[in-house]
């Protein structure tokens, strides 16, 4: 589902669909924000593949896809896994260029958590870390661009940076956007937050270029 509104260098995404919460602040963001958003229109995390299951974001990179393909679906064979992975490079590239923001536009994935993970998950894979808020590790910001980042770090909020890319791919587009040097900003806030999340995300329109 893509909603527009107005020109803007923005873009937005909701990948997961049992992300209510996120889908909910996504919408409301683009009545009275300028931009493109993508939403996923399935309400569970994963999407199905040739009678499978796919983490969507886990797809960004064949060696991901791969691990999180085997992952999901432990009985597959490898010719099944692969055919699938020719799949995916087939359509990732229009995907990926749908998604990118414009040369100096911003990408804001929103997202909601509620299985354990938090920043402190992904303090040691980072860059630089302010933990403003260390109260509330569910909410936070992930930035791959630095001067993002630095604004992001005087916020009331937590904030990781992830510039560099890990030798181990997870196939996530926070990891693709850091190795293009695409302006990217992840918003992670706990399942049911709906006002935090509304809040956090209305200080990053404010206050990101």
């Amino acid at each position: 589902e893509v909603l527009r509104k107005g020109t803007s260098k923005r873009r937005y995404l909701l990948i997961h669909g049992d992300e209510e919460t996120a889908r909910q602040v996504l919408r409301r963001h683009m009545k009275s924000n300028a931009g493109i958003a993508h939403l996923v229109t399935g309400h569970k995390r994963e999407v199905a593949l040739r009678g499978g299951l796919l983490d969507p974001n886990r797809m960004f990179s064949r060696e991901g896809a791969d691990r999180n393909l085997k992952l999901l679906n432990p009985d597959w064979t490898p010719a099944r896994i692969n055919a699938s992975l020719d799949a995916l490079d087939r359509g990732r590239g229009k995907l990926i260029s749908a998604l990118t923001p414009p040369p100096g536009g911003l990408l804001v994935a929103v997202h909601n958590n509620s299985h354990g993970y938090s920043v402190e998950t992904e303090i040691p894979i980072s860059d630089q870390v302010s933990l403003r808020d260390a109260a509330n590790p569910h909410e936070f910001f992930l930035a791959t661009d630095p001067s993002d980042f630095r604004i992001l770090a005087r916020s009331p909020y937590n904030a990781v940076l992830q510039n560099k890319a890990p030798r181990e791919d997870d196939g996530s587009l926070s990891r693709l956007m850091a190795k293009r040097g695409a302006r990217y900003a992840n918003l992670e806030v706990a399942l049911g937050k709906l006002d935090k999340q509304i809040e956090m995300l209305d200080w990053l329109e404010r206050n990101l270029p």
